[in-house]
């Protein structure tokens, strides 16, 4: 019987990609107040009177899009993964993967765990960078289940991982060859974007550092240890380093907007215009936020995006694939894993 468990955590996804469901995952998502932080009654007017109306039949027509026989792209990377990890860990270990909203839920994944005597959980959030939007609330939600059970198993948790070599090396090896091969001119690491009041929330300082200069984000410091924006242009950084990328080779975006109020900048598709605009006509999109494809990389820079810069003069966007469930993530999730935590 296994005594160990190992759990890995995702955003969520629709259990299919009909509207009523689609409507189910938006619901639960957009509901948390770590995701949409305006006052509750704020939120939910602008959930049932505007967001659920208008998105879910347009967000389920992007799913048709890249729905698979096996499913959605993110579950089923997401459990090749885990058996990955399950071959690779051995049968003393119990690896589950589970998501903060929607199915298989954190709740089921701890009750299957639970079931099977699991003493120890070793949990790795596929969140590469802290956001309180993501790893906040999967980890709140995680600690509120695990609270239930009189005998919880203790919950050892792996930190953020946007900087280690493991998940650099990982993405570098295999955004290597598709960049040899799409002979980009410009590579754009595009990651998920926040509102700027959530990352000034993590400034200690009280906002007097972060986003008050372009320079802000241009190294890992005590103050910004803990922005997310601070984190993704550090991956970048070191992703560029590894494949060999000189400043003007490269740039980091941010992606996937909502509303009215300011996110944090550069945008990805006003980069994208703007590139296509000054004569770049191969372009290479990375995403390395996004360890398992989904509907932000697959459709909203895959289809949507690369439609755009080839109707403003692009010859080529190439997506680079993610990690999702490669030989070389799995290896690498388990060296990060064993760096934060002994087993």
């Amino acid at each position: 019987m296994a005594r160990q468990g190992f759990l890995l955590i995702n955003l969520g996804t629709p259990d299919d990609p009909g509207v009523p469901a689609v409507r189910r995952y938006l619901k639960e998502f957009l509901s948390d107040p770590h995701v949409v932080d305006i006052n509750p009654i704020a939120r939910q007017v602008l959930l049932y009177g505007v967001i659920l109306p208008w998105r879910s039949p347009r967000s389920a027509e992007a799913y048709r899009k890249i729905w698979t026989e096996r499913g959605s792209p993110l579950l089923v990377h997401g459990r090749d993964l885990a058996q990955k990890l399950a071959t690779r860990l051995g049968k003393q270990w119990q690896v589950e993967l589970a998501m903060r909203y929607q199915n298989p839920s954190i709740a089921a994944a701890l009750q299957r765990l639970h079931e099977n005597g699991v003493e120890r959980i070793i949990v790795f959030a596929l969140f590469p960078h802290y956001a309180d939007a993501t790893w906040g609330s999967a980890i709140e939600k995680l600690m509120s289940e695990a609270g239930k059970y009189r005998d919880a198993p203790s919950l050892e948790i792996v930190p953020p991982y946007y900087d280690h070599p493991a998940f650099i090396d990982a993405l570098a090896d295999l955004a290597r060859p598709v960049l040899e091969d799409a002979k980009a001119e410009r590579v754009l690491f595009s990651y998920h974007g926040l509102p700027e009041r959530q990352v000034t929330k993590a400034d200690p300082t009280g906002g007097r550092y972060c986003l008050q200069s372009p320079t802000c984000c241009d190294a890992i410091t005590e103050t910004n240890k803990d922005c997310y924006r601070a984190q993704c242009f550090a991956t970048s950084r070191a992703l560029a380093e590894r494949l060999g990328l000189v400043r003007d080779e490269c740039e980091t975006s941010f992606q996937s907007r909502l509303g009215r109020v300011p996110w944090i900048r550069p945008y990805t598709d006003e980069r994208i215009h703007e590139l296509a605009a000054t004569g770049v006509r191969r372009l290479a999109v990375l995403s390395p936020a996004f360890t398992a494809d989904c509907l932000e990389t697959l459709e909203e820079i895959g289809i949507r995006a690369r439609e755009d810069f080839i109707a403003r003069g692009g010859e080529e966007l190439r997506l680079v694939p993610s990690l999702n469930s490669e030989d070389v993530w799995a290896e690498a999730v388990i060296r990060i894993a064993r760096d934060a935590v002994s087993f």
